[in-house]
């Protein structure tokens, strides 16, 4: 669109005390030809919008650039409607409060800082949604157990069409089979009946449409847009759902690895499920019970991390054993009572009555008469420990997430092809077949996983989400819970699907860029099939057709711009968000021509961690070097590589990589942004060095919020390295 651009610089909160204002405003009307350029000591007040909207109204000005606060407060306010472009320039977090008032080096930073917002608007548009066709507003749950149950009702309670699919041919899951359940409700005490019949029943009032017997044959699409192929006795049914939501709980870690806990070689060495299902058949007669935890759990062996919801069954077993002979002796041998929130009442109870709790490690398990003995260390005592006469032995084994489990399939097509034909028989192969999801994906018919097994999300800001968008998992198959907390689990996911299945509706982004309206954009002219967009996305936004062309599939689309900075042919762009975007703002900075004078350091800051983490070192005035000029990118992974070129072509002396943390317990918002760019950046020393130029110039490192007292440290540290290595070579060519 042809642009009329109006500049409003505040001069409020401190910044007109540290900076020249009339010279910004120089800046943006001398040098960038800004149509109109005004300040005021509020702009964010009644007068200074009313000034903003006045302009708006009677000069037809439709791209505004406000000179003040972080982009990241006041954005409601400084709204002026979807078809206006509104930039922010941060002079307050970023310049004022973080560096010295009334100084030459504070000023230049913040002259460059109306430059580079001003280059930037040159290729910046209003984007344009997609809006896909037949959108769905159905909630898909997968899994009938207890989450599922909850998760479908609240969706439907909440007036959307809700389809619940369940592979058993009765709903429940393992909730279902247990005898009575863990209290849900003050006071935390006492055990409550099974809760499965209500939900079903619940369920069905609330009109949700209920698949038993039921698996997925086939996911396509994306939010708004899946296909769904729903495959019941024989007979395959189609649903187009707008979100989906993972359900399908855990099973118990397999007890035939515990042998060294007895299980397997005694008889009366049993597990929390088979303890369940011989009270609730009314088999239980034993008088004198162990029960032994994290049996397979914390344990690099096995289970390296807490099962949850262990300790919490364990002491309600302990209660039905008490519940039918209060004279009955019980124990239980721990590492760490987990009794999380209320459920410290719980345990209480379960000492109240007389259930024996012993802290230490069993070191053997033997067997005499049909009676069992126990030997452990008592680390509470500093002893050992040995108590005999044990009728019974109940492992808390764990629980493995579905989503790291396959079915094992014969092959049986082959088989029968192979009986048939006179030719010796091959030995067919099991194969994994997977059972949940079956995704149309290029990158694979199931959800990413944690080394674990448990589906993949941002599991500090967004629980929820999975790799794939659209895909909410909750329950013990995202995470291992007790069920009060399956509870607010199964509302999340459900509302998060309500959110994905609106968003869509209106051609928004869902998260972590709630609201952008923004997605890619593919030049296919010069596209060479690389397939380097297909494969870095995180989230299987592209596909490939059979020439190998990228097919986007836009609802999937979380516009991190991570396919923008994989294509080398930079054929990739958002309409507010480009490569030719970013190098503008790079090429609008002054950087001094002489080689002596102050160093320009370039920095590529991620908008989730480090632009937060910058902002919060100006909050707290803690000043950082004036050398650097900040970009805030999407994420890291947008990185395009030309960027660093353009910066040392400019004569930056050097460029810094501010992202998240990656790992197995990584923060990146996009799963894989910094390490997609940290990858990218160890490719680009022969760049360097054909530009003569070092490639320590060049550094990427990884920051928090909470970072933000670290930063100046590490920007003093990487411009004492600078200096060290003297000024850029190519400053002498500009």
């Amino acid at each position: 669109m042809e642009k009329k651009i109006a500049v409003y610089i505040c001069s409020g909160c401190g910044i007109g005390d540290a900076l020249d204002i009339d010279a910004l405003s120089k800046v943006a009307s001398k040098e960038y030809k800004a149509d109109i350029c005004k300040s005021d000591a509020f702009l964010c007040g009644k007068n200074g919008l009313e000034l903003i909207k006045k302009d708006i109204a009677e000069e037809g000005v439709n791209t505004v650039v406000v000179a003040g606060c972080s982009s990241r407060v006041n954005t409601d306010v400084f709204n002026f409607g979807s078809d206006k472009i509104v930039e922010r320039v941060n002079l307050r977090e970023q310049v004022a409060w973080s560096h010295t008032g009334d100084d030459e080096d504070t000023q230049m930073l913040a002259e460059d800082y109306v430059r580079m917002s001003l280059a930037k608007l040159k290729n910046l548009n209003i984007p344009e949604p997609f809006i896909g066709e037949n959108l769905s507003s159905t909630v898909l749950v997968i899994g009938g157990g207890f989450t599922g149950l909850t998760a479908a009702l609240e969706s439907a309670r909440a007036g959307y069409k809700t389809v619940l699919v369940e592979k058993e041919a009765a709903l429940g899951g393992y909730v279902g089979k247990m005898y009575k359940q863990v209290p849900m409700k003050p006071p935390f005490t006492e055990l409550e009946e099974n809760s499965i019949p209500a939900l079903i029943k619940a369920a069905e009032d609330a009109g949700v449409k209920v698949y038993t017997s039921a698996v997925i044959a086939k996911t396509a699409g994306g939010p708004g847009m899946f296909d769904v192929t729903i495959a019941q006795n024989g007979t395959d049914i189609e649903e187009r759902v707008g979100a989906i939501v993972l359900a399908t709980g855990a099973k118990p870690y397999e007890p035939e690895k515990l042998g060294h806990l007895g299980f397997g070689k005694y008889g009366n060495v049993i597990t929390q499920s088979m303890f369940e299902e011989m009270v609730a058949a009314g088999k239980m007669e034993a008088n004198k019970v162990a029960f032994i935890q994290c049996a397979g759990s914390r344990d690099q062996e096995h289970l390296p991390y807490c099962s949850a919801a262990c300790c919490i069954e364990s002491i309600k077993q302990a209660l039905y054993v008490k519940e039918k002979n209060e004279e009955a002796n019980v124990y239980v041998y721990y590492k760490d009572i987990r009794s999380n929130g209320q459920y410290e009442h719980f345990y209480k109870r379960a000492q109240q009555e007389g259930v024996i709790f012993i802290k230490g490690d069993v070191t053997d398990i033997s067997e005499s008469d049909g009676q069992l003995t126990i030997e452990a260390d008592d680390h509470t005592m500093g002893t050992k420990s040995e108590a005999d006469e044990f009728d019974l032995v109940v492992l808390a084994n764990g629980m493995v997430p579905t989503a790291a489990l396959g079915d094992l399939v014969e092959q049986e097509a082959e088989e029968e092809a192979a009986a048939a034909s006179d030719e010796p028989k091959a030995t067919v192969p099991p194969v994994v077949k997977s059972n949940l999801l079956n995704l149309e994906y290029r990158q694979g018919p199931e959800l990413p996983a944690l080394k674990y097994g448990f589906p993949d999300s941002h599991y500090i800001c967004f629980p929820y989400e999975t790799r794939r968008t659209g895909i909410y998992a909750a329950g013990v198959v995202r995470a291992p819970m007790d069920m009060l907390s399956a509870v607010e689990d199964a509302t999340g996911a459900a509302l998060k699907a309500i959110q994905c299945i609106e968003s869509t509706i209106k051609g928004e982004a869902v998260h972590p860029r709630s609201g952008d309206m923004s997605f890619p954009e593919f030049n296919m002219n010069r596209c060479t099939q690389c397939k380097r967009c297909t494969e870095e996305c995180p989230f299987g936004a592209i596909n490939e057709d059979a020439k190998g062309n990228p097919l986007p599939n836009p609802t999937r689309c979380r516009r991190c711009g991570t396919c923008m900075g994989a294509c080398p042919e930079r054929i990739i762009s958002f309409k507010n968000y480009s490569v030719p975007m970013i190098g503008n703002m790079v090429k609008a900075v002054e950087v001094p021509e002489e080689a002596d004078e102050k160093p320009r350091i370039l920095i590529f800051a991620c908008e989730n961690d480090a632009i937060p983490a910058l902002d919060m070192a100006g909050i707290n005035h803690i000043q950082y070097n004036p050398w650097v000029r900040i970009i805030p990118v999407r994420c890291l992974g947008s990185l395009n590589l030309v960027w660093v070129n353009d910066a040392m072509a400019k004569g930056f002396d050097g460029v810094m990589l501010l992202g998240c943390k990656h790992g197995d317990d990584y923060q990146c918002h996009f799963m894989k942004g910094s390490e997609l760019a940290e990858i990218r950046l160890s490719k680009i020393s022969e760049t360097l060095n054909r530009l003569g130029l070092e490639s320590e110039r060049v550094r990427a490192t990884t920051v928090n919020i909470m970072d933000y007292d670290k930063i100046p440290a590490m920007l003093d540290d990487f411009a004492a390295e600078l200096e060290e290595l003297g000024p850029n070579p190519m400053k002498d060519f500009q």
